[in-house]
């Protein structure tokens, strides 16, 4: 048995119930190109090749991996040993000839970093089915105006469609986590849902900067109180109030100092 390693973040999911819920809400069908990141002992790694028949799976931790080597054939299972914050899923999704369905219980410590690696390629993936922790699941998917609507909500927005499906509790893990984790859907647009450029990102970023202000007072490097209203958008208003087309808006009205490139991750968890 291989024990949780504290620097990878590993929390073992081995709850029966909450394993059924997920491979039934992933809904994997023979043919998916599955990809599972930290397969860990394997508690989905099995059910998800019983109704698939074949899969590739990613883990950094080499014993783990070891262990699941000597479980499968490398004609069912495919195993990556590697760092999913640098694996090219790009590349992996043109050798299966479709969009990935990425699945995993993902650490905690690297979920935003991962997220946004992998909407680098927006193109190679089709849905990811994971759990994190509930606060993070609950800022991915919150609605304009609610506590947890935030920088994380928008930036993710114009590339996802966010669902959270069910909590899970710390006990379903071992180790168990110190706090309450959830299980979302999030599926990728076929395009992003309005322009989104390198402005798009800063002027997020401006807008949550301090959640108090109006964004006549955070935006104003970025845009005048006139600009603002050019948009059809009240410059008194605060950030948590607009939903993400408006940030599309604003960041169009802003001039060109920089590359369009794919936004950067906020720091936030």
């Amino acid at each position: 048995m291989v024990f949780a390693r504290k620097r990878f973040g590993q929390h073992f999911l081995h709850d029966a119930r909450i394993i059924d819920r997920i491979v039934e809400a992933i809904g994997p069908r023979p043919g998916d190109a599955l990809v599972e990141i930290g397969p860990g002992h394997g508690a989905l790694t099995a059910p998800l090749l019983a109704a698939a028949g074949r899969l590739d799976a990613i883990e950094i931790d080499r014993d783990l991996a070891a262990t699941l080597r000597e479980r499968y054939s490398a004609q069912v299972l495919t195993l990556h040993g590697a760092d999913a914050l640098r694996f090219d899923f790009a590349a992996l999704a043109a050798a299966r000839g479709q969009r990935l369905r990425v699945v995993g219980n993902l650490p905690y410590n690297i979920s935003t970093p991962l997220l946004f690696h992998l909407l680098a390629t927006p193109a190679a993936i089709r849905d990811l089915h994971i759990m994190l922790q509930k606060e993070v699941i609950d800022r991915i998917c919150a609605e304009p105006g609610s506590d947890d609507y935030g920088r994380l909500t928008v930036m993710l927005s114009p590339w996802m469609r966010a669902e959270h499906l069910f909590d899970v509790g710390p006990g379903a893990f071992n180790p168990p986590p110190r706090v309450w984790s959830a299980v979302a859907r999030l599926t990728m647009r076929e395009a992003p849902a309005f322009p989104v450029d390198a402005r798009y990102g800063r002027v997020v970023a401006a807008a949550f900067s301090q959640r108090r202000k109006t964004l006549r007072n955070a935006l104003r490097n970025l845009l005048d109180a006139a600009a603002i209203e050019a948009c059809g958008i009240d410059p008194g208003a605060r950030a948590e109030t607009l939903p993400p087309a408006a940030y599309s808006a604003l960041a169009q009205a802003v001039p060109v100092s920089a590359p369009v490139s794919m936004p950067s991750p906020p720091d936030e968890a």
